[in-house]
């Protein structure tokens, strides 16, 4: 089994971003949308352009990354994934400047075991060089060199091109089955 180094994205990979965007726009339009009515859509299909809008500028106050849910087996699998191999969260936190600290603390109360020196607050991932970066968005799958994984969330169901997969435990699997064909 080779030993590969990953580099696993937070929002919507590891933390239920989305989740607290959906509760923040019920709370603030009186929607009551859940993550399948997104099926086979973008969530900017569903969501007016002014009401994203709103919501954006939520996302840059402090305390919204502090208390995001952890996505389901996802403890026990990086854990896993950090025991097996070489694992780095990276995520582009430049964007949010306040996401810097609690995106620090939140990974250091769930997923204690990840050193400093293995967390990447970027801007750009393109500068990431590993065999396997698990994330959501396209624009940070696009230019990775390795093997992209795009991580199922409601923003990206009309996203193709990619290997998708939907949970946690897919991930494990998907990423034992690259460690043995190397």
């Amino acid at each position: 089994m080779k030993k590969l180094r990953i580099a696993i994205d937070m929002d919507d990979v590891m933390a239920n971003t989305s989740k607290k965007l959906l509760q923040l726009h019920a709370s603030l339009f009186g929607s009551s949308w859940q993550p399948n009515d997104f099926k086979g859509l973008g969530f900017q299909e569903l969501i007016k352009a002014e009401e994203y809008q709103v919501i954006r500028e939520k996302i840059f106050e402090k305390g919204f990354f502090a208390d995001l849910e952890v996505l389901p087996d996802a403890q026990e699998v990086v854990s896993y994934l950090h025991e097996n191999h070489e694992v780095f969260i990276v995520s582009a936190a430049m964007e949010f400047p306040n996401s810097l600290t609690e995106k620090q603390t939140w990974l250091g109360e769930f997923f204690p075991y990840i050193h400093w020196k293995n967390i990447v607050f970027c801007g750009d991932k393109s500068i990431i060089t590993a065999d396997v970066l698990i994330d959501d968005h396209e624009k940070n799958l696009i230019t990775f060199q390795g093997k992209p994984l795009l991580f199922d969330a409601i923003h990206n169901q009309t996203l193709t091109g990619y290997q998708r997969v939907h949970s946690w435990r897919e991930v494990k699997e998907v990423i034992d089955r690259l460690a043995h064909e190397n």
